[in-house]
């Protein structure tokens, strides 16, 4: 059989119900979810789940890696929606709203994904496409003069990584409205 070949639809819906499993599972009940649980809450037998994802670490590594291609495909979007006509600013604004509520449920996963160590460099396809798009929406909003001139994407990574995802979404937008003077220049 071929390596390259495409997966039978079958398997790509497993795969799917997999992965979303494994997140719900995660950020439920902790890194320690076994991955029997895994596979029943996908409606999956474990040896359909192994077979997909030999390890755990596989597993938690395919999670990751679908959240930053979600991730990178609302970048692209919120650039998108700037040259449209849309207010870069708000699309900052919004694009780190949207990331630190997704972060908030699959902080679990992270975190599990952290423990065996697993995680994203900065040098993934996925990741360099968000980062390619923040920088230019950053560019944009710095021109229109409503994002500080001092801002840069790393900076914006730190505040996403200091957000606190595992507090209530009112902690959440409280963090946001007093992190926002910090990279805007109006609000």
């Amino acid at each position: 059989m071929s390596l390259d070949r495409p997966m039978r639809a079958d398997a790509v819906r497993n795969r799917r119900k997999i992965l979303d499993a494994a997140q719900a599972q995660i950020s439920e009940h902790g890194p320690d979810v076994g991955m029997d649980e895994i596979a029943k809450a996908a409606g999956v037998a474990v040896g359909t789940l192994y077979r997909h994802f030999p390890t755990k670490t596989d597993l938690l590594a395919a999670v990751i890696a679908a959240y930053v291609v979600r991730v990178a495909d609302d970048a692209e979007a919120s650039l998108a929606r700037a040259h449209d006509g849309a207010a870069a600013v708000d699309e900052v604004v919004g694009f780190l709203d949207r990331v630190v509520e997704s972060a908030a449920h699959t902080h679990a996963v992270k975190a599990a994904a952290r423990g065996l160590g697993v995680g994203g460099h900065g040098d993934q396809p996925d990741e360099i496409r968000a980062g390619a798009a923040l920088a230019e929406l950053l560019a944009l909003g710095q021109q229109a003069g409503d994002i500080r001139p001092d801002v840069t994407v790393d900076d914006f990574y730190l505040l996403m990584a200091t957000a606190p995802t595992d507090l209530s979404a009112e902690v959440r937008r409280r963090w946001l409205t007093l992190v926002l003077p910090g990279i805007t220049t109006q609000r």
